[in-house]
């Protein structure tokens, strides 16, 4: 297994604790890491992929505060510098993302284009 030099995306401190907290559950698969991608469709285009997951040959695996994190190689062009928050209002409760590489997004908040 390869550990990348630095992560490409970024948690806020309420991203972490939910996802600790998730990982924390009763029956989690402490062999599932936690990943970060895209997939086609939505929206715009692409949308997010956030969840837990076995890792794949093509992933590369990186670590933010203690959580196991892939991502597919190809990837990382769409998703490099993004920060994932987390948000607990009336509203809006979710993962929350804010791409730097995104030339569009759509008001589901989980769909962009590039």
């Amino acid at each position: 297994m390869e550990m990348a030099v630095s992560a490409p995306v970024s948690f806020t401190e309420g991203a972490v604790v939910e996802i600790k907290r998730l990982m924390n559950a009763d029956g989690f698969d402490r062999n599932q890491k936690l990943r970060v991608g895209v997939k086609g469709g939505g929206c715009s285009g692409l949308s997010y992929v956030l969840g837990f997951d076995e890792q794949q040959p093509d992933d590369q695996l990186f670590d933010i505060e203690g959580i196991p994190c892939v991502m597919n190689k190809a990837h990382e062009l769409y998703l490099y510098g993004m920060e994932i928050d987390w948000q607990e209002g009336l509203n809006n409760r979710g993962f929350t993302f804010k791409n730097p590489n995104a030339s569009s997004s759509c008001g589901c908040g989980t769909s962009f284009a590039v």
